[in-house]
This record gives C-alpha cells, sequence and structure tokens, in this order.
C-alpha cells in the first residue's frame, strides 16, 4: 500500500495465526466475521502470487509479473480491510452501550449507532471488491500457470468466494441498522456480485479439477 498503515493494522499484520485464532475465539467484540472475511481474502491473494512466482514461462512473463504484483497489492488490502473492520465493530460494540433512559439518550445512540454501523459495513464491503479482483487474478493465471500448483489457483479462488461470502454476511448484518438510505441502498447494490463471483469460482474449479484429471 502507499500509505502509511494504522496501527491496528500494524498490530494485525505481526500477529501470529495462533494469536489471531485465540482472539477469534475469545469472547471479545473484534476480531469477528468482517476480519475473518479479510483473512480469507488475504489467503487467496498470497495463493495467487505463490503460483505466480512458480510459473516461470518466459513466454508469459509479463503477465505473470502483473499478477503477482496486483496480488501482492491486494493481500496487503486485504489485511488493512480486516484491521479497519475490528476497529469499527469495536466502535459498534461501544455505541451500544451507550445510555437509553431518556428519549434524547435513545435518540442520540440511535445515531451513534447508525453511523458506526455505517463505518462497519464499509470494510467488508470493500473485502467482496478484492475478492472479485482476486478470482480475476486466479482466472488470468490459470492458462498459463505453472501445471503443477494449478490445484492451488482452485484453493484461491475457493478462498476469494468463501471471504466475499462471509464479507456478505457482514455487510448485511448491518444494513438494518443504518439511517442512509443513499448508503444502504449502495451496499446492498454491492454485495449483488457475490454469486457471480460464486459462479466464477466453480468453474475454476471445474477446469482445474479436469486438467488435473488428465
Amino acid at each position: 500500500m502507499t500509505t502509511a498503515e494504522s496501527p491496528a493494522t500494524d498490530e494485525l499484520d505481526g500477529q501470529s495465526l495462533g494469536e489471531f485464532l485465540d482472539q477469534l475465539a475469545a469472547r471479545m467484540a473484534a476480531p469477528g466475521a468482517g476480519a475473518t472475511a479479510g483473512v480469507e481474502a488475504a489467503l487467496a491473494a498470497s495463493l495467487v502470487a505463490m503460483v505466480g512466482r512458480f510459473t516461470t514461462d518466459d513466454e508469459h512473463a509479463e503477465l505473470v509479473r502483473e499478477v503477482v504484483a496486483e496480488a501482492d497489492r491486494q493481500r496487503e488490502a486485504c489485511v488493512a480491510a480486516a484491521a479497519a473492520d475490528q476497529q469499527a465493530f469495536t466502535a459498534v460494540a461501544q455505541a451500544m452501550k451507550l445510555p437509553r433512559g431518556t428519549q434524547e439518550e435513545q435518540e442520540s445512540r440511535r445515531r451513534a449507532l447508525s453511523a458506526a454501523r455505517l463505518d462497519a459495513a464499509r470494510p467488508p464491503r470493500a473485502i467482496i471488491d478484492v475478492a472479485v479482483r482476486l478470482t480475476s487474478l486466479a482466472e488470468r493465471l490459470l492458462p498459463v500457470a505453472n501445471r503443477n500448483l494449478v490445484s492451488d489457483i482452485a484453493a484461491a479462488t475457493a478462498a476469494a468466494r468463501a471471504a466475499a461470502a462471509t464479507a456478505r454476511l457482514a455487510v448485511e448484518t448491518n444494513l438494518p441498522g443504518i439511517d442512509d438510505e443513499r448508503a444502504r441502498a449502495e451496499l446492498s447494490a454491492a454485495v449483488e456480485v457475490v454469486d457471480e463471483l460464486a459462479r466464477r469460482a466453480d468453474a475454476v474449479e471445474a477446469e482445474v479439477r479436469a486438467l488435473i484429471r488428465r
């Protein structure tokens, strides 16, 4: 990424897998589904980059370089989105704890919670976009990829599909609490790509399974 990472991104990027899983399993507001989607997408990006780095045919070197570079960029974006999701969902949890003893307090809490839920929907919405990009990268790489590693391309699209499905749930769970109708409509439209992404991932898997049976 070209901008400086936030402390939350640095913290997540520096965690071991075990530490992340321990936090995910704990009784904590975050990490949750959105951060999980980011990690799933990061796995997809890493698999695409790995296959690219093992694809050394000179004829396709330029294409492979482009795919690898973009996969690396998207992996960084996944980590950033996962960290942003943790921060945003923590803010939702804090807004839910605001007092609501009076009508004025209830209205103030509702506004704060609506704003927090809108912020919380944005990282998983970004992860859906990343998952779409990663699926496209996998589709571009498959025809030229090292044939010993084509199963990893199918694994990448499976991870991207899982990331998108998880992220869609993270977006949709926030929609009912968002007051901004335009933002709610935009988010609702954004998640509609997930079904098409799943079909594309299935097609990649089918192609890969045909290749490895030859």
